[in-house]
């Protein structure tokens, strides 16, 4: 048989795809999708006719969500004065588009990115800029003869430094090192002072300042793991450092101990406000994992997978719950899916085995009926043929690029052989029918025409009801169930006017018939009108 060429190949199709960007991304003769973003190739995904639109349905949607969250940074861009707060939005979007698998017009996108990216950078070097001038003043501060002064003006630039908004974190940690380093030099230059002065009460006291310092600097943190270690350490300095005087012993230990307190009671809050949002969202996760079991066993192919993926949309706004709850519910909910993709999978898989099975069956009935096709033995030829049509009816589906063609090959066959038969009945009768007159045959002709009609009209009809049923689920589906319904309406609304003018004509067959019933001979081979013979319908039967 020949291969049916007017069916899409992998290069018709992405040559008919229209979507911003394309000219970004290339598909190989071998079915790779590359993307050359920024002059560099990279592979996205290896496509066959099976699985390119689901993959470009996969793809253009990854690139929505990242035009999405561009979207929503440039919302929040417009309304936050402080542009260095969206540094880390800026970079994770930057990172995330350069590397994203995802089909659409990413240069756009990142172009837009890297004008945010710019002016964040100015921001950040500007306040370096702020932040070296604190490190010279630190730096001058190191050898301040009045210890007093330098320690407040040394924790008045702590709070200037912190007022400063984003820079580089790596440079910034270098300046603060310049600072810490200053600070120990003051401090160590104070520490000898007071050795000098006041001996051991009055270094430990500064010792204690610094603790109390450092413990009211962490008050505020919301690292609450790095910060809890952190006073522990601090308590177990505060416990190696020796006695002061009595009165100071007791200021700082109050200042220290209200720090420590205020960052704990805080901690304990948020993990209070935390425990009750987590298990909020627990509560509709397991709503969705509910909801995702009673999917998984619908055969309602595209309305559940379009389920599942609205399903996930939500489960992602939702934010963290509990931990000991997280593994559980997220394994139910990925049981769910894969049950029910792997059940879609298998289905269309064993209907593909199941085409190709139906295809060597019935490639048996056509080369039996090519070879019947120029027997001289009519009646059980004819039987014969009748019994192949029979089976061929019974046979499923076989694959859509080569049921016309196979059909046609068969249906010719038969077609040849009851042509033929009709051809010899015709040369018998008019041989031996000659005087019963031109009423009788024009009758019978007309019946046989008006069968085959019926015969035909009735198995489109079944054939159109089973295509419906077959029809693969993609863009066309609805367009051609519609066809299909329309083509049914149409062809059912004149069977029953067929039908009766059927009868009519058999009526007066029958009473022509009748009259010449005595002039007929014995011998004569009945009519091969259609529904006795059951002769080749025009059109195939439903597959």
């Amino acid at each position: 048989m020949t291969p049916d060429t007017n069916q899409p190949t992998l290069q018709s199709w992405w040559a008919e795809l229209s979507f911003p960007g394309k000219d970004q991304y290339e598909l190989t003769d071998t079915g790779t999708l590359v993307s050359k973003q920024n002059g560099n190739e990279r592979t996205l995904a290896t496509l066959t006719m099976g699985n390119s639109e689901a993959t470009y349905k996969q793809l253009t949607e990854k690139y929505t969500e990242l035009q999405t969250r561009v979207n929503e940074l440039s919302e929040d861009w417009a309304k936050n004065e402080d542009k260095g707060k969206l540094a880390g939005k800026v970079e994770r979007l930057r990172e995330n588009i350069s590397h994203a698998n995802a089909l659409g017009d990413l240069a756009a996108l990142a172009t837009q990115v890297a004008e945010w990216d710019k002016v964040i950078q100015e921001i950040g070097n500007a306040n370096l800029e702020e932040k070296k001038k604190i490190v010279a003043k630190a730096e001058e501060l190191a050898n301040i003869e009045n210890f007093k002064e330098g320690a407040a003006a040394y924790k008045e630039l702590t709070e200037e430094w912190k007022k400063i908004g984003y820079a580089d974190k790596h440079k910034s940690d270098e300046l603060w090192a310049k600072i810490e380093e200053a600070k120990n030099k003051f401090h160590e230059r104070k520490r000898k002072h007071q050795e000098e002065h006041e001996k051991d009460m009055l270094q430990n006291l500064d010792l204690k300042l610094e603790l109390v310092d450092k413990a009211e600097q962490l008050a505020a943190s919301e690292e609450w793991k790095k910060t809890t270690e952190a006073y522990k350490e601090l308590l177990e300095e505060w416990k190696k450092v020796g006695h002061t005087m009595h009165e100071k012993n007791e200021e700082l230990w109050a200042r220290f101990n209200a720090a420590k307190n205020n960052f704990f009671d805080r901690k304990r809050a948020h993990g209070d406000r935390i425990g009750h949002e987590q298990e909020a969202n627990y509560t509709l996760k397991l709503a969705l994992v509910e909801r995702a079991e009673a999917l998984k066993d619908s055969t309602e192919w595209n309305k559940t997978v379009q389920a599942y993926a609205e399903l996930m949309e939500e489960w992602k706004k939702i934010g963290r719950v509990p931990q000991e709850k997280s593994d559980e519910i997220w394994n139910r909910l990925n049981a769910a899916k894969d049950h029910f993709f792997n059940t879609k999978r298998s289905h269309f898989e064993a209907r593909n085995v199941e085409q190709d099975n139906n295809l060597i069956l019935k490639q048996g009935l056509v080369q039996r009926a090519n070879a019947l096709k120029n027997s001289t033995n009519w009646r059980d030829a004819t039987e014969e043929m009748n019994e192949l049509m029979e089976e061929w009816k019974a046979i499923g589906p076989v694959p859509i690029k080569v049921k016309d063609a196979i059909w046609e090959e068969f249906n010719g066959a038969r077609r040849q052989f009851f042509k033929r038969k009709d051809e010899n009945r015709e040369r018998h009768k008019q041989q031996v029918e000659r005087k019963q007159g031109q009423r009788v045959t024009d009758a019978q002709n007309f019946l046989q025409k008006l069968e085959w009609e019926l015969q035909d009209d009735e198995a489109r009809v079944t054939e159109f009801r089973e295509d419906i049923k077959n029809i693969t689920p993609g863009p066309k589906e609805k367009q051609l169930r519609e066809h299909l319904t329309n083509l049914i309406a149409e062809i059912e609304g004149s069977l029953q006017t067929k039908r009766e003018k059927i009868e009519k004509v058999r009526a007066e067959l029958a009473e022509i018939e009748s009259k010449a019933n005595e002039k007929k001979e014995h011998h004569t081979e009945p009519a091969s009108t259609g529904t006795d013979n059951n002769d080749t319908p025009k059109e195939k039967p439903a597959e």
